[in-house]
């Protein structure tokens, strides 16, 4: 089964494929999304890594807190998105 991993303070000059690299040394990674601003385009410093669940236990352990582009990146489980507040 596949987990979500959030990576947070990453550069904002940092790519997918440097994050895909970054995490492929700790196995297989599914997938890289980056999150950019919606009117801009311009990348918001954070994003998600899909791996297998050993493969994404590794990878926490081992990127949490290291210094990537002189920013000490922020690695842990992705939280379930919660349902928005209704607005009436």
């Amino acid at each position: 089964m596949a987990t979500s991993i959030y990576v947070g303070n990453l550069s904002w000059s940092t790519t997918q494929g440097d994050v895909e690299s970054l995490f492929s040394a700790y196995g297989q990674v599914l997938s890289v999304n980056l999150i950019s601003d919606r009117e801009t385009g311009r990348a918001r410093g954070f994003g998600f890594v899909e791996m297998e669940d050993d493969d994404a236990t590794n990878a926490i352990s081992a990127l949490d807190g290291k210094e990537v582009d002189g920013r000490s990146l922020r690695v842990n489980k992705a939280e379930p998105k919660k349902p928005a507040a209704r607005r009436w």
